[in-house]
């Protein structure tokens, strides 16, 4: 049974920095795609960055050169680092990951995800 847990989120003031965290349990992903997306109230769900094998990366226009991802594989836990907060940036932060394949839309979109971790709230203000 696979599960994904998000921690790290919390309120900051713009320009500050938060980093999530998402551990992973019945699953190991250091050799799939996980991602981290975002949504806030009344707007779709949102890709904003994935990691593939560990090493290569994607990220959404909207936070390239502001966001970092990373995992520990030791850990079994992908990280957002996340500086420069704008307000804008303010949303539930979800973790997803696909360990049983299934269609692929691309590393940012939700679609090719079939296993989401609760989410974490990220608030800029």
């Amino acid at each position: 049974h696979v599960q994904l847990v998000e921690s790290g989120g919390g309120s900051v003031q713009a320009g500050g920095s938060l980093r999530l965290s998402c551990e992973a349990s019945g699953y190991t992903y250091s050799s799939r795609c996980m991602g981290w997306f975002r949504q806030a109230p009344g707007k779709a769900r949102e890709g904003v960055a994935a990691i593939y094998g560990g090493i290569t990366t994607y990220y959404d226009d909207s936070v390239k050169g502001r966001f970092t991802i990373s995992q520990d594989k030791a850990k079994n836990t992908v990280y957002l680092q996340m500086n420069s907060l704008k307000p804008e940036d303010t949303a539930t932060y979800y973790c997803a990951a696909r360990p049983y394949g299934g269609k692929w839309y691309g590393p940012l979109a939700p679609g090719s995800y079939s296993v989401w971790g609760m989410g974490t709230q990220v608030t800029v203000s």
